[in-house]
């Protein structure tokens, strides 16, 4: 169903509420990866040009007690966002009272401006992961319209997302949020085929549902990573050391099955008796790993393999590293095929959903190879998954 989007209704004059995804990596007080901030640009400053007063919130981090305020707090992501405008950024360190109704007023069209985490507000009693009605409703009051550009947040129901949009008249999407629809949403309902789906990361119990789902619609799905060694397991290999949920062994078998054919596995993988950014790397046929190793990364027949789909695909999605990549060492067949998929670009639709593949395309430098790299996490799982996410169903209808 199609969503109304933030060209769909006037902003100017009007005290436009956005709620974004700076859940931003911090170091040592700094931004170590300001993606999240640079994709919902577009949007902000939209929302300026046409004149609209806009007031920008947004989590970030887990704030548990009173002494995870000043690690957690959105100031530094207000000072990156005002340089990213060449704007200045009001920053209200607090996310309700008069102090920051009082700030809101005085902004004229054109302006902007950021309060605190809202995650600040789960300490009186997770009001806002929990979507309280009373501040829920409190936020729209802030505002004349909302736009939710959040697709990071968009599998949680809180007060920050559907509780405003249950307040306030108009909820559209941002430009982000309608690419996370487009992209992700649209792909899954109607892929250009061959469609290939390429599953990496640790755990097969995080991805039951995504590759059953994925069964349903891709022509391929490419396991490596962590996960494949329990389907390997299934298959009655011996895997050493190798990562193993073991309790979910019989199901990797149910799901080789209902594949019929269509999950691929590969041939070979690169092992190490020590998971060390300077272990020795072995090569190793799939059904001969020794005891005393494990799996660290898809091997070079794998990699082959993989690639001859990626090349003939016409849209391929990619969720998961293939191998330990922030190991310079074990890093080659995330990037190999990482470059496969830059280099079928301009015959494909490719996406990234988000959260480790896509800190490693980031990592090589490949970002710019990709149709699409989703800003969300969990997220983009669930929406994998088939599931209806409380961010975008919460948005108006057009």
């Amino acid at each position: 169903m199609a969503k109304k989007t933030i060209r769909d209704i006037q902003v100017k004059g009007k005290k436009v509420l956005v709620r974004v995804d700076f859940n931003v990596p911090l170091k040592n007080g700094e931004i170590s990866d300001e993606n999240r901030i640079v994709q919902a640009l577009p949007t902000i400053e939209y929302i300026l040009t046409q004149g609209g007063k806009a007031i920008v919130f947004s989590h970030l981090g887990r704030v548990k007690d009173e002494s995870d305020k000043a690690s957690n707090s959105l100031a530094v992501v207000a000072k990156r966002l005002s340089e990213l405008l060449n704007k200045e950024v009001t920053f209200v360190p607090e996310t309700r009272g008069k102090v920051l109704e009082d700030a809101i007023n005085k902004l004229k069209d054109g302006e902007i401006l950021m309060f605190e985490n809202t995650r600040f507000e789960d300490l009186n009693g997770k009001k806002e992961s929990k979507n309280d009605p009373e501040l829920g409703k409190y936020w729209a009051s802030l505002g004349d319209v909302f736009v939710n550009d959040a697709f990071g947040t968009a599998h949680r129901d809180a007060a920050s997302n559907v509780g405003i949009a249950a307040n306030i008249k108009d909820t559209v999407a941002g430009f982000l949020l309608e690419k996370e629809i487009n992209f992700i949403g649209g792909t899954l309902e109607n892929p250009e085929r061959p469609f290939v789906a390429i599953l990496g990361g640790a755990k097969v119990s995080d991805k039951i549902e995504v590759i059953k789902n994925l069964l349903k619609v891709a022509d391929k799905v490419l396991i490596g990573g962590g996960m494949a060694y329990t389907f390997f397991k299934a298959q009655g290999y011996e895997i050493g050391n190798s990562l193993l949920e073991a309790d979910k062994v019989d199901l990797a078998k149910e799901l080789l099955e209902l594949a019929n054919g269509k999950i691929v596995l590969g041939e070979d993988v690169i092992t190490a008796k020590a998971f060390d950014p300077e272990s020795e790397k072995n090569v190793r046929n799939v059904t001969g790993i020794p005891a005393d190793e494990m799996g660290m990364d898809i091997g070079p027949r794998t990699i082959a393999l993989f690639e001859s789909f990626i090349a003939t695909a016409k849209t391929v999605v990619w969720n998961g590293p293939l191998g330990v990549f922030e190991f310079p060492r074990f890093a080659e067949g995330t990037r190999s095929i990482a470059q496969a998929i830059t280099e079928i670009k301009d015959q494909a639709t490719t996406i990234i959903g988000g959260g480790d593949s896509a800190a490693a395309v980031i990592q090589f430098g490949l970002a710019d190879g990709f149709t699409h790299i989703s800003t969300g996490g969990g997220a983009s799982l669930e929406y994998l998954e088939g599931k209806l996410l409380p961010g975008i169903e919460c948005v108006d209808n057009k």
